[in-house]
């Protein structure tokens, strides 16, 4: 019996490849937004489209900036707690993330243009908020069963190395990672490969059987979202505003997968470590209008269209994987080796489109002491597309998009009343269906040429959000505080794997999450 030990750091050197090295997954990942702004919206749950009169509105709907007849600057900061709970096969994990944050800052410029002309108002805004939190800290873990990562990792080296001489050459290579004559081969087969953790067995690659694993993840960064609005009044019933939106985009992720192997040898299995990340900027636009539809009542009706967000986006990624396994006849032993650097990433250019967003809301005001509003949106994310710099597609990764991902309802609720002349109280309520079809044959694909190593993914499924709070109206200065809880459940997979099992198909179980984020978000503002 030989000991095989193999560490590889890898940091592809040129930005050549497959074109699959974006996933559904990461177009899920961009193409959404949460809940956030000045804490007045956000206790109100957002559900203030027709209502308008809050800064925050002119990111749903641009017209709501139109109601204002005064200036307003707002500031808002909060606390956020996120956690997330993990069961897989009755080993419990769960990891908790406390952090702070700069959430919003806008204002409103509104001009007087008459009392009896039929344009009243005409008002400006801009307003800078988090458009999507992505910070967050993952584990799991537990017994596999015989399932492993090296299975499904094998399948994909098969699909290029039907020969044992030519998986011989892979092994004796200089440096297949920028090694052209090897660029069809998946980056994560090929580590795989010369550490061992996939070998050849019967005339094909083949894994080992996986006792136990443990996975690790740690995510931080999101989206920026900067709005520039202009909204007019027309009789003081009819509002037209629009948006133009501007998105930052920084996103870090780390993750550690760690597997023991079912072979009598306490010591066999690897580690597999990914660095992902993400930067790049976004453009869409925004037209709203709100009606009063009845003369001398306060009920109003909103619509919204937001176009596609057009992202230029670039990946870097890096991964890193160590092996110690006992082979049986292993003909040759690996000793440890590098090729290339963990500051020399792989580094990959495309555009990401979102897909179109459609709002219809309604609202009113009773006795002059509450307002409540309801809102309701529809995006079909299954519409989203990647494409190549040069405005090409990149047709697996839709078609991984078209499967996985479909339309997704929103309705958030709110209401507003006044307790006393200088304070109100607020709570909201939203409801979003899953953005991802459910199923074992939802999953992250691995293509045989593909670049990417990270083979984890995470199907979510529909999220409630609750919201509460406190406002204070002064002559000029204004204070509005805010809770909110988000609350999702998600199937994780680490990897992708089926055995046969008395003649049937069983797949890998997933591991069930339970995600929790809190809110506590704090506004001050003046309107003069």
């Amino acid at each position: 019996m030989k000991t095989l030990k193999f560490i590889i750091m890898w940091g592809a050197l040129l930005a050549v490849g497959s074109l699959h090295a974006q996933t559904a997954y990461d177009a899920a990942r961009f193409a959404g937004s949460e809940l956030n702004g000045t804490a007045r919206f956000v206790g109100m749950g957002g559900a203030m489209g027709a209502l308008g009169g809050d800064i925050s509105v002119m990111s749903t709907n641009p017209a709501g900036i139109g109601i204002y007849r005064s200036n307003d600057v707002a500031l808002s900061f909060g606390f956020n707690n996120t956690s997330a709970e993990s069961s897989f096969n009755q080993t419990y994990m769960k990891d908790n993330r406390y952090r702070g944050s700069f959430d919003q800052v806008g204002f409103v410029y509104s001009t007087k243009i008459g009392n009896h002309t039929p344009l009243r108002y005409v008002n400006f805004g801009f307003n800078y908020h988090k458009s999507k939190n992505l910070n967050r800290v993952f584990e799991m873990g537990g017994n596999l069963d015989g399932f492993s990562q090296s299975y499904q990792i094998a399948g994909v080296l098969s699909d290029n190395i039907t020969d044992e001489q030519d998986f011989a050459d892979l092994l004796d290579a200089a440096n297949p990672y920028t090694d052209s004559n090897w660029r069809n081969v998946s980056t994560l087969a090929k580590m795989a490969g010369r550490t061992g953790v996939v070998d050849w067995f019967n005339g094909a690659p083949a894994g080992l059987d996986g006792l136990a694993n443990n996975y690790y993840s740690h995510e931080e960064g999101g989206i920026n979202q900067y709005d520039f609005n202009v909204a007019l009044n027309f009789h003081d019933r009819f509002y037209v505003g629009a948006t133009l939106g501007v998105y930052d985009v920084n996103y870090n992720r780390y993750s550690s997968y760690s597997e023991s192997f079912d072979t009598g040898i306490s010591s066999d299995g690897y580690t597999l470590e990914n660095w992902f990340h993400t930067e790049g900027t976004g453009i869409d636009f925004k037209l709203g209008a709100i009606v009063l539809p009845f003369e001398n009542s306060p009920f109003r009706i909103g619509v919204a269209v937001h176009t596609p967000t057009w992202y230029n986006l670039t990946d870097v990624y890096s991964a890193y994987m160590a092996a110690s396994i006992n082979a049986i006849d292993s003909e040759k032993v690996f000793e440890q080796d590098t090729y290339g650097a963990m500051g020399r990433d792989y580094v990959s250019d495309y555009q990401l489109i979102t897909p179109w967003k459609f709002n219809v809301s309604m609202g009113t005001t009773l006795s002059g002491i509450m307002a409540v509003g309801a809102e309701y949106e529809y995006s079909d994310y299954s519409s989203a597309k990647f494409k190549t710099p040069d405005g090409s597609d990149i047709v697996v990764s839709n078609e991984e998009i078209d499967y996985n991902l479909k339309g997704v309802h929103t309705l958030r609720l709110g209401m507003e009343t006044r307790v006393s002349p200088a304070f109100s109280v607020r709570a909201g309520y939203n409801y979003s269906t899953a953005m991802f079809n459910q199923g074992d044959d939802v999953y992250k694909y691995l293509v045989p040429d593909d670049t990417r190593t990270d083979t984890e993914y995470e199907n979510q499924k529909a999220r409630h959000t609750f919201a509460v709070g406190l406002g204070y109206r002064g002559k000029l200065i204004y204070a509005d505080v805010a809770y909110k809880c988000d609350l999702y459940k998600s199937n994780f997979y680490a990897f992708t794997d089926m055995m046969e099992v008395s003649g049937s198909n069983v797949y890998l179980p997933a591991t069930k999450v339970d995600n929790t984020r809190h809110q506590l978000l704090l506004t001050i503002g003046a309107r003069f």
